[in-house]
């Protein structure tokens, strides 16, 4: 489904990675690893065509993405480090104005439903800024819950949950990869047997 074929990444005049090549299918879950500066989130960037690679190819089904941009972002949900939302708006308008982007459609009933089911019930219509990091974090991902995509790619997606929230967000990745998704992601902390079944590719430091 998502090919990355022969990438090369150098930022300030240091190489990141060279040479990479990795590929996911229908119901994988790669697990990024690596230490700080590695190149961890400058190759998630790659793979989602936030950044072009300073070679190589990353393809979707088969097509570059940058020959078929849209057919592969209406398929993509990219969460980075940053929460990515606005601190004046509450959670349900940070979420009508992102699936407003991503010309996605949900109803008051199903944008209620979901934030309820990470765990925000009551803080719905508080502007995002009151609320904690880890909350912040929920409203986030709660994207997952609302576009029909079949990639995810989540740069360290636990950042600020508690423990339940990281059991809750595991179960879903393995429920979207069972279904057929495709999850990439990194983390500091190593996944639980709630994520289910994945493999590792090792990213090194380079001097």
């Amino acid at each position: 489904m998502l090919e990355a074929c022969e990438i090369t990444c150098i930022k300030r005049d240091r190489t990141l990675f060279e040479g990479i090549s990795l590929s996911v299918d229908a119901g994988d879950l790669l697990y990024l690893r690596g230490p700080n500066g590695a190149g961890k989130t400058s190759l998630l960037r790659i793979l989602t065509g936030l950044s072009a690679p300073d070679s190589g190819t990353v393809r979707f089904n088969s097509v570059d993405i940058a020959v078929n941009a849209s057919a592969y972002l209406s398929n993509l949900v990219y969460l980075g480090h940053k929460s990515g939302t606005n601190g004046s708006l509450s959670a349900i308008d940070n979420l009508k104005f992102w699936l407003a982007q991503h010309s996605a459609n949900a109803d008051d009933d199903a944008l209620y439903e979901t934030l309820a089911r990470i765990g925000l019930v009551g803080l719905e219509d508080v502007p995002v800024r009151y609320l904690s990091a880890g909350q912040q974090r929920r409203v986030a991902l709660s994207r997952l819950w609302l576009k029909k995509a079949s990639v995810w790619v989540l740069d360290e997606p636990f950042t600020a949950l508690d423990t339940k929230g990281v059991a809750l967000l595991e179960q879903f990745m393995k429920h979207h990869v069972e279904n057929g998704g495709v999850v990439i992601t990194t983390s500091h902390q190593a996944l639980s047997e709630e994520a289910g079944r994945y493999r590792v590719f090792d990213l090194e430091y380079r001097f």
